[in-house]
């Protein structure tokens, strides 16, 4: 059973508007680091580098994009179709890396409070809105099915979110003279971070540890499956992510009666159908069998 979808032109459009992004926040990142040194601002220093990372997690981003297009061959059978997946993952320790850093920062800024030239800060982080904000709508439409674009979507995202923080505490500098926004913003954002990038680094370790996808319950395919007439039993089940499109499903089923090659295609054509429209597995490998002695556990252990 094939399914088969012609994504050339989403895949060019989507490394477009990462190259893009990636210019933007080169740009944003060189802007913020020259200004926060001139303002002394912590939260513009903090969002610098967090775009900076947003320059890292997008050329990531942008390399699996490249590298997941490429064909598979006899020494790479699935070719690089997990790239992205470990970009995500990637990404996502990045995100809670950077956070970290920033708590700590932002910390030794409470012991050692900064007076801080609040215009500039103001300034920059309405520059960095815009870049970003124009950033987060290029990606939007990628993140929606994409584990590798959402992980560069939440960088961007979380720091537009971070430069409205910013652009608010310079605003309160400026006019009531509190300094101690700065750090504070500076933790607000950092906790933030580590929120966003936990869920996402959980999702991409599941499909690296081929975990079962949490959609999918295994006892309901097995319950499915055994209600056609001369199906016995299926055990030794493995169910699997690949990447964001391919989830696959291999196992052994036990027949009542020893069955022909031709019927044994149809009954996989009828599982296959069954498997793709109730369980969005769109890969399936069985393996038919008539008396065997094996155990005949769902779950066996390799």
């Amino acid at each position: 059973m094939a399914h088969t979808h012609n994504h050339s032109h989403h895949h060019k459009e989507k490394g477009r508007n990462l190259i893009i992004s990636i210019f933007l926040n080169i740009v944003i990142t060189v802007v913020q680091v020259i200004g926060g040194l001139l303002s002394g601002s912590l939260s513009l220093l903090s969002d610098a580098l967090h775009n900076f990372s947003d320059v890292l997690s997008l050329i990531v981003s942008y390399i699996a994009s490249v590298l997941a297009k490429k064909k598979a061959s006899t020494n790479k059978t699935f070719g690089y179709k997990r790239a992205e997946i470990i970009a995500a993952f990637v990404n996502a320790a990045a995100l809670i890396i950077v956070a970290v850093i920033l708590i700590m920062e932002g910390v030794e800024r409470f012991k050692n409070p900064q007076e801080i030239e609040s215009n500039l800060v103001i300034w920059l982080s309405l520059v960095a809105i815009f870049a970003n904000g124009f950033s987060v709508l290029l990606l939007k439409n990628d993140a929606k099915g994409n584990m590798n674009m959402k992980s560069a979507y939440l960088h961007l995202l979380t720091d537009m979110l971070a430069s409205f923080a910013v652009l608010i505490g310079g605003l309160l500098m400026k006019y009531f003279k509190m300094y101690w926004v700065d750090p504070t913003l500076t933790i607000a954002i950092a906790i933030y971070l580590i929120y966003m990038g936990y869920h996402l680094l959980v999702e991409s370790t599941r499909v690296l540890m081929l975990f079962t996808p949490g959609s999918i319950e295994v006892q309901k395919i097995v319950d499915e499956i055994c209600k056609i007439d001369v199906v016995k039993n299926i055990h030794h089940v493995h169910i699997w992510q690949l990447n964001d499109d391919e989830f696959h499903l291999e196992a052994h089923i036990d027949f009542n009666v020893d069955i022909k090659v031709s019927e044994f295609d149809a009954i996989l054509e009828n599982i296959e159908e069954i498997l793709y429209h109730d369980f969005g597995i769109n890969h399936v490998n069985i393996q038919p069998e008539y008396g065997k002695c094996d155990s005949k556990n769902i779950i066996v252990q390799d």
